[in-house]
């Protein structure tokens, strides 16, 4: 199954529900990057501001947590009424700990790796995740172009999921997807696979979602 998450990190963000809008017919889920200025260099959304948008999102919603000391700053996040929530393994010192406080609040739990991070560090992890994300991009900002050299660690995953039975787990690409690298990173055993800039700056947003379904599973 091919899940399409839109973020809005490059929506105009005076119009955010006209935004949400758009792609709401046609992605799967709203992917929403939450950034401290910190963990990376930009700044988003905070809790108060997050928890407007997911009480009031017509798609359920995949809040990636690109902050640090996220074992203790995830609390205010599980409390949302959010689908899943991705916390960076870069920013925790107990992710067991962590993915298991996620899953207890009854939400998907996903475990994040930056592009210098080996894919090799979330194996101990398979049982207590409910999705790996691995980041294309270098996080904090949109736009940025797609690191083919991460397929790899997709692959691995898959392989490791396949191997021990997980494949109900989903493996989530985020940064540069467009119409060709949807389809690398579906080749190499995504399935879940975070949209963005691509899609706002297409003259038409619901129908650019709808190629990239279709374009991830060559059909």
């Amino acid at each position: 199954m091919i899940r399409i998450c839109q973020s809005i990190l490059n929506a105009n963000f005076d119009d955010l529900p006209n935004e949400i809008a758009k792609v709401a017919k046609y992605a799967d889920l709203l992917h929403l990057d939450i950034m401290d200025g910190k963990f990376v260099p930009n700044t988003t959304f905070n809790p108060q501001s997050a928890r407007s948008i997911v009480e009031n999102s017509p798609l359920p919603v995949d809040l990636h947590l690109m902050i640090s000391e996220a074992d203790r700053m995830v609390l205010p996040y599980t409390k949302m009424n959010a689908a899943s929530i991705s916390v960076h393994l870069e920013a925790l010192s107990d992710p067991r700990a962590t993915l298991r406080l996620i899953r207890d609040s009854g939400k998907r739990a996903a475990l994040a790796i930056k592009p210098g991070t080996p894919i090799e560090s979330v194996e101990p992890y398979l049982q207590d995740l409910d999705m790996i994300l691995v980041m294309t991009v270098e996080p904090g900002f949109g736009g940025q172009r797609f690191i083919s050299e991460m397929m790899p660690k997709v692959s691995l995953a898959r392989k490791w999921l396949t191997q021990n039975g997980l494949n109900e787990k989903w493996i989530q690409v985020d940064g540069g997807i467009n119409e060709t690298t949807i389809r690398e990173a579906f080749l190499a055993g995504a399935d879940t696979f975070v949209a963005g800039s691509v899609v706002y700056k297409s003259s038409d947003p619901g129908g650019m979602v709808a190629k990239l379904r279709s374009c991830a599973t060559g059909e």
